[in-house]
């Protein structure tokens, strides 16, 4: 633990260079409410927040809206009500949390955004997610030349309901066609980022139209699901180029070990997020000037990349720090929820 904590304040992707533990007040407790605590996602960004924190010996607790917004505001006000020194929320939806932010502010409780953008923060924790599908796009139309004889028809397994999420696939479809300019999207579906609904979605628009050999999933679930309606099938993935986005679990690394098809990864490392989300809160804490946006580095990986940053042990896998904390972040990210209105 004292290596990794070494190892990530000397990283240059990390903006906030926060000054050394004891020469700040550390809150007593902060509480995250996360939006989908059982999406291996947030499990990591859970891991990263609590080894975080339990360094600075901070008390730390986790409630989960489970994709409800109101459970995510009574949440918070409990949080609120138990007298935690700092917020940290995963919205559910962008708009629903707008009011929570302001009663954070009325009760004088810092708020740290992970993950998505809402009106009147002051601070989010996140990727790039224009740049993240943008760069996985261009690895994509390389691919594609290569492999796929040029051709890209895409099947967008995405998530409308986040600006985020619209980003990585807008992004995707801008850097792919920068290598293959006549790239088209054949289907733009609602994934609801879990893999039951981008299973029952993706199933129903290749019954319909399964001319594609690309597909594109905003987060893992996407795309997994996404493939599994393909399999499902009956086709063959000699012509098909699956791409993930998130590197969230074990799940991408199983997929890319063992489906011929899935050969791309914009992995998002949420343990690093989490860990960055909990630097803010003490930043916040103590009353210090962040940015608006604290960005977390991600990359492409390709075929057996992911071993350069993770450690797998085909149960459990760790995390490389030396190899993620030498990505850099952006310092401004291409294009931002505020360029989708």
């Amino acid at each position: 633990m004292k290596q990794l904590k070494s190892v990530l304040f000397a990283s240059a992707a990390l903006t906030l260079a926060a000054l050394p533990a004891q020469a700040q007040n550390m809150p007593k407790r902060i509480g995250y409410v996360t939006n989908y605590a059982t999406h291996e996602w947030y499990q990591n960004v859970i891991k990263g927040m609590q080894a975080r924190a339990k360094e600075l010996g901070i008390q730390f607790e986790v409630q989960d809206a489970n994709l409800d917004i109101a459970k995510q505001v009574a949440a918070a006000e409990d949080f609120m009500a138990k007298g935690v020194d700092v917020l940290i929320v995963t919205p559910v939806n962008e708009e629903g949390v707008v009011p929570l932010l302001r009663q954070a502010k009325s009760n004088d409780t810092p708020v740290v955004l992970e993950g998505n953008p809402v009106k009147g923060m002051t601070t989010m924790v996140a990727i790039c997610d224009y740049d993240t599908g943008y760069f996985s796009g261009v690895e994509a139309g390389k691919y594609a030349k290569e492999k796929l004889g040029g051709t890209a028809k895409v099947m967008n397994v995405g998530l409308p309901l986040l600006s985020a999420t619209v980003l990585r696939s807008q992004g995707f479809m801008d850097g792919l066609k920068t290598i293959v300019p006549e790239a088209v999207m054949v289907h733009d579906l609602d994934g609801g980022g879990n893999p039951d609904r981008a299973l029952e979605v993706s199933a129903a628009a290749l019954a319909k139209n399964a001319d594609i050999n690309i597909i594109y999933g905003i987060n893992d679930s996407s795309s997994l699901g996404g493939l599994q309606a393909w399999k499902a099938a009956g086709k063959s993935q000699d012509a098909l180029l699956t791409v993930g986005t998130g590197g969230e679990g074990l799940a991408f690394i199983n997929a890319m070990e063992k489906e011929p098809s899935y050969r791309i990864e914009a992995a998002m490392f949420p343990e690093k997020e989490g860990y960055t989300a909990i630097d803010a809160a003490v930043k916040l804490f103590n009353g210090e000037e962040v940015p608006e946006h604290i960005v977390s580095p991600t990359a492409p990986m390709i075929g057996e990349d992911w071993k350069k940053f993770y450690d797998y042990d085909a149960s459990t896998r760790s995390i490389k720090w030396d190899a993620v904390n030498a990505l850099k972040a952006p310092e401004k990210c291409m294009k931002t929820a505020a360029d989708l209105k």
